[in-house]
């Protein structure tokens, strides 16, 4: 029996979604929303086979790095799984960095999901072919973490000063970080580096 821990915080699209999941065969599925994660990665609950969520799920980008940061200290990771569409970059990023070893795609044929589900729990992995080429993208970016965050700013309005502010660096730390951006994404300025990480799903 492979157990799945759906979290997702709209009750109706929990709801089909377990429906769905629960009609495959050995699929035991488990609903909640983002707090039921804690006690299950934290060490005092029954640790699931797979975690599921859709990336469209509101707060689903936030669930993506709190899995990571409550299972890395206590030694209680499982896979992580992932409903999204292949125009969902900036997702697909975020799920990466965090681990998820399942990319499924929302407009894919349903009937092998539990399949996918018994894969994963077994330790393998999952990627839909037609997410492969945008995960290929996400994950050959080439910016660092600060890098995205200063130019991440710098796309919303925030002046150098701001992003200084915002971050706690210097003016002159900050510009060095635009400066490897720009020349990392190939691009002839800020505003066309700005364009090529927003084209790219990096911000």
């Amino acid at each position: 029996m492979t157990t799945v821990l759906l979290v997702h915080t709209v009750p109706l699209w929990r709801a089909s979604l377990a429906s769905l999941l629960g009609a495959g065969q050995g699929i035991e599925v488990t609903t909640a929303d983002r707090e039921a994660i804690r006690p299950a990665l934290a060490g005092s609950g029954p640790v699931p086979d797979v975690i599921l969520t859709d990336l469209d799920c509101p707060d689903s980008l936030d669930l993506l790095a709190e899995v990571r940061s409550l299972a890395e200290p206590h030694g209680r990771g499982c896979p992580l799984a992932v409903l999204t569409r292949s125009d969902r970059p900036r997702g697909l990023r975020r799920a990466y960095e965090a681990g998820a070893r399942g990319y499924i795609d929302k407009y894919r044929p349903v009937d092998d999901l539990s399949e996918v589900m018994h894969k994963l729990a077994e330790g393998g992995r999952h990627i839909d072919e037609s997410l492969a080429f945008s995960l290929l993208q996400v994950a050959d970016m080439p910016l660092s973490p600060r890098e995205l965050s200063v130019l991440s700013l710098a796309e919303s309005g925030e002046t150098v000063t701001g992003i200084a502010g915002r971050l706690h660096l210097t003016q002159g730390t900050v510009r060095n970080y635009l400066a490897a951006a720009i020349r990392k994404s190939g691009a002839r300025n800020r505003v066309d580096a700005i364009r090529r990480a927003k084209e790219a799903g990096w911000i």
